[in-house]
């Protein structure tokens, strides 16, 4: 048996070399000249991120700050010209991680200065934490001392801090917040280590653990109060507090991404697609019956929502026609696996109040009505999930886009680490498009519930746009989701709150559309023009992994790029 095994072992090895020598002969080339580099600066960092657990200290920050450098040097030795187009892009964005990397490191470096005076009493828990990581046998009556010294200054500051008036902005208390917390792991990490093996230390350090733990526990409760107000945008009522960046942050944002446009101008984008779909909706309405009154039209195709306990499986239905349409237009390779090891979960009602539509992926999350949610809100999650506006993103979320997305990016490619919202959700939307261009809606039902989402997402661009740019406020975007696509309310307010409380980039949500019309750009100039097959284009995408789309474009059309290279393409306008 074992001579057997042995035998069957060697076979499946002898296969794999020869998988792997007729991809070589496909000219299907599985890496650049920088896999190598980035396969182990990926690898270094894990190393780094699972040794050095203490988040926001000094030693950590120090070590990344040589670990990014150690790189940027490494990087720098390419001959960027030697480079094939593959390995220029590579260059081009690691070089912009790193450097993006090491400004977040000056800026928390310069955070902790600023309130250094408020979180040094922490230092000595650092240094007890460096000797437990190689099991330096410690005397346990001193570290008991030490944390009770601790302790006692903690005491003090929390008397002090507490007299003072709120003085931190949000950006400071949250990183005192997260220094904190690092003191809290460290504690935690050699109290755990030592407790119960070592019977000196067990015996010293149970009372002076619990009572620092409380403590700060306590302190940094205290902290989130100190927040000036004054400082933060202020609750219009709302219920929602974000962040708006402001003009020059968002437009540094989109330079990293290779957007060409400025905020304003993706605004005036978003009003002219817009338009379009103003236009084909009052067609679907007419259709329909409902002349121009196309928010009637849109409430009797609310009304078709699927009852109770029957959503599951309606999505499935949906899911099968989405995939026997790609299959049938022979669209796009999907690999066998990937139908099968899609699953379903349920989204609990508190998830559903940040995304009150359904998500995707490996999993698809459902968003509909549980027995705890009250009357007026099931109502609302029902009719906003009905089969027509679910239908035009089920191959959003699942095939062709988040779960063959993730499926392929574990596949091909896995060392680029570029994940950027304008591929995640811009592939995922541009499906939509095409397939609305080739016929998928099958009724003016359908092309409302499609219409539906493609207004939502020029809406995503306007409104997050506008209160990035100190424009509009929260409620102000609610509004405008209910009054210009057709939100339910308490959907509106979800997706409102989810764009700006939910720790999602301020680019992340005009990421949808832009994304979207960049790959249907270069559909045009590939597919359009007989370059290629929308299959060939299509599956050459997935297996290129997660990249600005700029970047895509520039390696499917072997790009000429220099190593100062700056985003050129106006995609809008081809």
């Amino acid at each position: 048996m074992k001579t057997n095994l042995k035998r069957q072992v060697f076979a499946l090895f002898l296969t794999l070399i020869f998988w792997a020598y007729a991809d070589a002969q496909n000219n299907e080339s599985p890496v650049s000249e920088l896999y190598q580099l980035m396969n182990e600066m990926a690898a270094d960092y894990g190393s780094l991120e699972r040794f050095y657990i203490v988040q926001s200290s000094p030693e950590k920050r120090a070590r990344f700050q040589e670990f990014y450098q150690d790189y940027l040097s490494r990087l720098g030795t390419y001959n960027f010209n030697k480079l094939s187009v593959e390995g220029q892009v590579d260059y081009l964005l690691t070089k912009r991680d790193i450097e993006r990397a090491l400004r977040t490191l000056t800026d928390e470096k310069e955070e902790y200065t600023s309130i250094e005076d408020w979180v040094s009493y922490g230092d000595p828990i650092y240094q007890i934490e460096k000797l437990r990581r190689r099991g330096t046998h410690l005397k346990s009556s001193e570290v008991a001392a030490e944390l009770n010294s601790i302790s006692e200054a903690l005491d003090k500051l929390t008397i002090a801090l507490g007299a003072k008036e709120p003085f931190l902005d949000r950006r400071l208390a949250e990183r005192a917040q997260d220094v904190i917390k690092g003191h809290q792991t460290a504690l935690k990490s050699v109290y755990e280590f030592y407790y119960g093996y070592d019977p000196e230390f067990t015996w010293w350090m149970e009372k002076p653990y619990e009572k620092l733990t409380a403590k700060l526990q306590e302190y940094d409760a205290l902290v989130m109060t100190k927040i000036d107000k004054s400082t933060q945008p202020k609750d219009d009522g709302s219920g929602i507090i974000g962040n708006p960046i402001g003009a020059k942050e968002l437009k540094h944002l989109l330079e990293e991404e290779f957007i060409p446009y400025s905020a304003e101008e993706l605004v005036a984008i978003a009003n002219k697609e817009f338009a379009w779909c103003d236009k084909e909706l009052l067609k679907a309405s007419r259709e329909m019956g409902f002349g121009d009154d196309w928010k009637a039209a849109q409430e009797k195709v609310k009304q078709s929502y699927v009852p109770e306990g029957y959503q599951p499986e309606a999505m499935y239905e949906l899911y099968k026609q989405s995939v026997d349409f790609l299959k049938k237009n022979d669209l796009l390779s999907i690999p066998p696996m990937a139908e099968e090891t899609w699953r379903m979960s349920m989204m609990s009602p508190e998830r559903q109040k940040i995304a009150p539509f359904f998500l995707g992926g490996e999993v698809l999350q459902i968003s509909y009505p549980t027995n705890t949610m009250d009357h007026d809100d099931k109502m609302m999650s029902m009719r906003g999930n009905n089969p027509h506006f679910s239908r035009a993103t089920v191959h959003h979320e699942l095939i062709a886009g988040h779960h063959l997305q993730g499926f392929m990016n574990r596949r091909f490619k896995p060392y680029r680490h570029f994940r950027t919202p304008f591929w995640t959700e811009g592939w995922a939307l541009y499906w939509e498009l095409v397939l609305w261009d080739m016929d998928f809606p099958r009724s003016p039902e359908d092309r409302i519930g499609m219409l539906f989402w493609r207004m939502h997402r020029c809406a995503r661009i306007i409104f997050s746009l506008n209160y990035h740019l100190g424009k509009w406020t929260p409620q102000e975007c609610i509004d405008y989701l209910v009054d210009r696509v057709g939100h339910e309310r308490a959907n509106a307010e979800g997706e409102v709150r989810r764009s700006f409380t939910a720790r999602y980039g301020p680019l992340y949500q005009l990421a949808y559309m832009v994304g979207g019309m960049q790959f249907y750009a270069l559909k045009k100039e590939l597919v359009d023009t007989g370059k290629m097959s929308y299959k060939e284009y299509h599956d050459a995408v997935l297996r290129e992994n997660s990249m600005p789309v700029e970047m895509v474009r520039a390696i499917l059309t072997d790009q000429s790029l220099n190593k100062n290279y700056k985003t050129s393409w106006d995609f809008y306008k081809d």
